[in-house]
């Protein structure tokens, strides 16, 4: 049984009739290891030895009839997440040895539901890029073109999948950080609401693992089919229980419908902030296509969407006052010195984060609040659509570019440049009111590389956007490997 690329549900059955085991599935996916991830780079830090003792460990229970629901599936994780005995240094090298002594919570149900962890993947420093690149452990390349980016910072997790190490993985985001790679690899993913999947141990080192609630920031699984993101999601989900003392069980509403024909969808492409590039616009409209032909109700605009300049706007405010949280005084005493120097007609985005970053206690509080006004506003729309299509970021993957401040790296959509970080505008649209978001591709580009969209549903809802992308998987196609 050739198992390189199969999904997570199609190894679960071939375990479970006994056509393989799982000490083969994880020889399988070390040896491709060791032999594809010269170039990429995605698997930063294996775990071999402890990888085959726990497949064994697997065979046997369920040889005594246990199971478990990846009971035997090899998987890996981000490297930002604390596995007990191996190094978490977020790329890092003032971490490069600090070892926890405790799985993240994510981990530990993981291995609870009976994976098997192949190692950790690549990630950039401090997870604080579109690409996945560090002084530990290198540059991650794209399995598609190796000299372009994987994205980041889940973007060794994406390349991984990409190669077919392991079936499934698990990330993070607050800038797109699961659903960049996943479209910039040709792979799924799924940013789940904000609060709905304890992130403890997904810290940075040497922090205390400790059940935070974050503002913007989740932890998702990462897959390559629709249907492996709601398997994995189910082992995800639910509170901490060292908040509520309880088991991790959750209960979302059921997907608003079953049926392509059932869904009211807005289709978006455009943003005011920045042009949406050929490819991308392109891999929208195969999507937007596939839905009309499947008899779902398409729509372009609405006078429901919220301000999208607004939201962008505080998206970049809120995202790098966090950011910047824990600067020394005096080099936050700095940045309110320049963002005080700022022309009140500037409204671009570097000038969003500049004010962010100088935000007082009080600024939060007024983001915090126009905020919940777009949260609302998002729930009326969401009372006449059951979903929203639109961009992941502007472009394809791009090539790799290390210069050092990201102030000065430009990104180029159709032969005209833009500021790096304003490409992180499609993803802050879910992520600034906390909306569940599915990243699915959608073919590929005329030159060959991987497009994906995100699917935003209702807040809590994450059942419907995985749903309408299970079904777009079967009339556009899903994942296809890179050669």
């Amino acid at each position: 049984m050739d198992t390189k690329f199969s999904t997570a549900e199609e190894l679960t059955a071939a375990l479970r009739t006994g056509e393989v085991t799982s000490l083969e599935l994880t020889d399988d996916a070390i040896a491709r290891i060791e032999r594809d991830d010269k170039v990429v780079n995605a698997i930063c830090v294996p775990d071999f030895d402890r990888a085959r003792a726990a497949a064994r460990q697997a065979d046997r229970a369920r040889a005594r009839g246990e199971g478990g629901p990846l009971l035997g599936v090899p998987v890996t994780v981000k490297e930002s997440y604390d596995i007990a005995g191996m190094p978490t240094t977020w790329g890092n090298p003032a971490h490069r040895d600090f070892v926890p002594a405790e799985d993240a919570v994510q981990v530990s149900r993981l291995k609870a539901a009976g994976a098997v962890v192949l190692g950790k993947t690549n990630v950039p420093l401090g997870l604080q890029d579109l690409q996945s690149y560090n002084e530990i452990y290198g540059t991650t390349t794209n399995p598609w073109d190796h000299g372009r980016t994987p994205g980041g910072s889940s973007g060794g997790s994406a390349a991984a999948l990409a190669c077919g190490f392991g079936a499934l993985s698990i990330g993070s985001d607050i800038g797109g950080s699961l659903r960049t790679p996943a479209h910039f690899c040709g792979v799924y993913a799924h940013k789940p609401t904000l609060g709905l999947v304890a992130n403890r141990g997904m810290v940075p080192p040497a922090t205390p693992a400790l059940p935070v609630d974050l503002d913007l920031a989740v932890v998702g699984p990462m897959a390559r089919s629709a249907r492996d993101l709601s398997l994995l999601l189910d082992v995800m989900a639910g509170p901490d229980p060292l908040t509520l003392g309880l088991a991790h069980t959750v209960t979302l509403p059921p997907a608003r419908h079953e049926r392509l024909d059932g869904f009211r969808v807005l289709v978006l492409d455009d943003h005011p902030f920045l042009p949406t590039g050929s490819a991308v616009r392109a891999g929208v409209q195969r999507v937007a296509d596939a839905l009309t032909d499947g008899g779902a109700r398409v729509e372009r605009r609405t006078p429901l969407l919220p301000d999208l300049a607004e939201a962008a706007t505080l998206y970049a405010q809120l995202l790098f006052s966090g950011a910047v949280a824990r600067y020394p005084a005096e080099a936050y005493e700095q940045l309110r010195t320049r963002a005080a120097g700022l022309s009140a007609d500037d409204r671009s985005l570097d000038a969003a984060r500049l004010r962010g970053m100088a935000f007082s206690h009080r600024d939060w509080i007024e983001a915090n609040d126009r905020r919940e006004l777009h949260r609302h506003g998002w729930r009326q729309l969401f009372a006449e659509f059951d979903a929203v299509v639109c961009p992941i970021t502007p472009t394809p993957a791009f090539p790799h570019d290390h210069t050092p401040d990201l102030l000065q790296r430009r990104i180029d959509i159709d032969g005209v440049t833009y500021p790096y970080l304003d490409q992180l505008v499609w993803a802050g649209l879910a992520t600034m009111p906390g909306l569940p978001a599915t990243a699915i591709p959608t073919g590929p580009s005329a030159d060959g590389l991987p497009v994906g969209v995100q699917v935003i549903g209702p807040m809590y809802e994450d059942r419907t956007p995985l749903r309408l992308a299970e079904l777009l998987e079967q009339s556009i196609g899903g994942f296809s490997a890179p050669e």
